[in-house]
This record gives C-alpha cells, structure tokens and sequence, in this order.
C-alpha cells in the first residue's frame, strides 16, 4: 500500500494526478459543483448526444417493439441478435466493402484486433503520436514494433525498404484524426506507399473523423478517397455518432480470423440490442448532416486561425480538436481552472497523454457552436492572458 501512495505523491507534485469529476449534462452544458458551463471537453462533434427530437424519434420508431436492454452474453454465444447483423450489412453497404464487424468500445478494437491479426513474424510500424489504445494492443501482440516520428512518411518509406524482407506481415498504424494535436494523417500517400510492399496492410483509427468528415460522414477516408484501399479502417460510435461501441470495416477475410482469434470480441458480453439499434438509427442520419458538417469546420477554421495570429499559438490542428498548448502541467492546471470559473468547462491535457512540455487545454468544438460564442471565449482568454 506504500507504494501505491508513493506513486500518488509522485503524480501530485508532477502536477498529473487525475480524479474523476461529478458531473451533471444539461445539453451542450455541464453543472459541476453547481456551476453551469459550456462543454468544450466532450467528443459530441455534431452535438446529436442531447437531441431530443432524435431520442423521441427512436423510441417511436420502436414502440411497439423495444429492442432488448441486455444481449446477457457474448456473440459467439447467445448474445448475437438481428440488430447486430442489420447494422453491420448497413455499414459494408454504405463503405462498398465485403465486410463490418461490431466491438463494445473502440478501445476494445484496438486491443483486440492487432495482436489477432499479428505473431512473432509481424512488423508493426506506428505513427509516434496514436492513441494509447492502439498503442496497448501493439504492447499485447507478439510482433516487432517500431515507430516513425509523426506523420513523417519519408521515415516510414525507410523502414519499410529496411525491413520488408524480414517479415511475414507489416502493419502500418495511425489515426486519421489525431485526438491531441487534431491533425491529420495524410490517407491518401499512406496508400500508395502501403501499395508498394507487398505482405503490408494498412491500419487506420478513425475515431475523430466518423461524423465529421466525408459527404456521407464516413471519415477522413471517404474525404480523401481510399476506402476501398484501407485494409483495416476502425472508428467508434461514442463521439460524433452519439452511442457507444465500435466497428472494423475489412475484407471478409479478416473478419473471419477475428472471429475466431480475437479476445476482448470472444470474451466479452455484447452491447445490448437497444444500443445497436440507436448506432443503425444514428448512422442513417450522417449523410443528411452535411450542413452541420461544414459549419463544424468554418467555426474550427475560425478558431484555430485566432489562436494562430491573434495568440501566436503552434497551431498542428486541421479539425475541432483546436489545442491551446501552453507547455507548463501547473500552467494548463490554472488556466483550465480560470476558464471554469469564467463558464467554459475545459481541462488540462497533459503528460503522458502529450508529449511532455506540450500540455494544454484541448478545445473540442461541436457544430451547435457559433462564432459568437468563440468570440466570447477569446474575449475571455485574451483576458486572462492579461492579467
């Protein structure tokens, strides 16, 4: 037990020790301690999570029939339902690929999917900023692991020509949409390199693009054009999307082998059928949403270009994920604790989820945002910045 207070008291004066806040949501707000903010803090991208109008939608849709509130197993066993089978068809039909499959959390897919897929004859080789996620199923896989330093695919290019001889299967990993900085991963040369080894599959995490991106919302992928091209492109339901759960969209091939060699899908009890059905519900909607799409991107340009010019900021971001890096643990504590007690729920990012040196507050905007709200917060930071 002294080690485990010892490592607190390590956290604390490192400025790093996390709690889990009590919170209430009332829409695109937040009460803590009985104080009403904004959300700058969530993942709800479109701003579909506390819609109404969609909830009450859904549940007409199914009065008569409810879908289940518990699968009270995992798939392979009783908990597979038609909800499960309708979505998925849904989701190969709409990405014009031969096959989808349907995980609990997006976390769950990443830890599962890469050691199924991988053995003692595998090569991964990562981008050096993904998720943690995907970094922790690279760590439970038997294969080599190395990392190209972010988005330097000339670095990539290299370690491929250095060791595409060596294994049976390399697997390429990024995001399309980096959670932290909210760049972009350039999809399209990530293809053509991949295309130029034989043995080598492309991975893609596409958990801040589902939504946002794309005339259908399908993703960066569907923005740029290389769906068809991606060997293994992932994404979750938790954050544009609204729900909860996640999905591989892949040959059938690979669905197959998951089926029968990853952990957390064979091991775990499925979502309940009532969840499946409100992602198939919601994930109609995306292709209709291309209004909120482009007005999610005009208010994030906006922001990001006076956080650029006006706060002479680095500004890596190309989405809504707008960073306001400050660099300082103590520094991102206050400012984040400043901007609460002005309304604007906003938190500190900082090591190791970021590269040390790097912390920030992470501003996540979503498309029920105008720019007269940002014009508020930016009256309020450049305020703080002058006291």
């Amino acid at each position: 037990m002294q080690l485990f207070e010892q490592q607190l008291q390590q956290l604390k004066q490192a400025n790093q020790i996390r709690q889990i806040p009590p919170l209430v949501h009332d829409g695109a707000f937040i009460y803590k301690e009985n104080q009403k903010m904004l959300n700058l803090s969530g993942n709800d991208y479109l701003g579909l999570s506390y819609k109404r109008d969609l909830q009450q939608e859904f549940l007409a849709l199914h009065s008569d029939n409810l879908p289940l509130f518990s699968s009270t197993s995992s798939r392979l066993l009783t908990g597979n339902s038609p909800e499960y089978q309708h979505l998925e068809e849904s989701m190969a039909l709409a990405f014009d690929r031969e096959s989808c499959l349907l995980f609990n959390t997006g976390y769950h897919a990443n830890i599962g999917i890469i050691p199924a897929l991988s053995d003692e004859n595998t090569l991964i080789i990562s981008d050096q900023l993904i998720h943690a996620s995907l970094i922790d199923g690279i760590r439970l896989s038997k294969a080599t692991r190395l990392r190209f330093a972010h988005n330097d695919y000339e670095q990539l290019q290299q370690l491929l020509e250095e060791n595409q001889h060596h294994y049976h299967l390399i697997l390429i990993v990024t995001e399309s949409v980096f959670s932290m900085d909210g760049d972009h991963a350039d999809l399209t040369q990530l293809v053509n390199i991949k295309k130029q080894y034989p043995n080598t599959l492309l991975y893609v995490d596409e958990a801040h693009a589902i939504g946002v991106y794309g005339q259908n919302g399908l993703g960066l992928a569907e923005e740029q054009g290389c769906i068809a091209d991606i060997d293994l492109l992932v994404g979750t339901f938790g954050k544009a999307m609204a729900s909860v759960g996640a999905y591989l969209i892949s040959s059938q091939l690979i669905r197959d082998t998951l089926i029968n060699k990853m952990r957390p899908l064979i091991f775990s009890t499925a979502l309940p059928p009532l969840n499946i059905a409100w992602t198939h519900f919601i994930f109609n909607k995306l292709p209709k949403l291309q209004t909120q799409r482009q007005h999610l991107a005009h208010i994030s340009a906006y922001l990001r270009t006076v956080f650029a010019e006006q706060f002479h900021l680095p500004m890596p971001s190309q989405s809504c994920i707008v960073p306001y890096i400050v660099g300082d643990n103590q520094k991102a504590i206050a400012l984040a604790h400043a901007l609460q007690q002005q309304g604007y729920y906003c938190l500190p990012i900082r090591p190791p989820t970021v590269p040390k040196g790097t912390a920030r507050i992470r501003f996540s905007l979503n498309a029920d945002m105008q720019q007269d709200t940002l014009d508020l917060l930016i009256h309020v930071l450049k305020g703080l910045n002058n006291a």
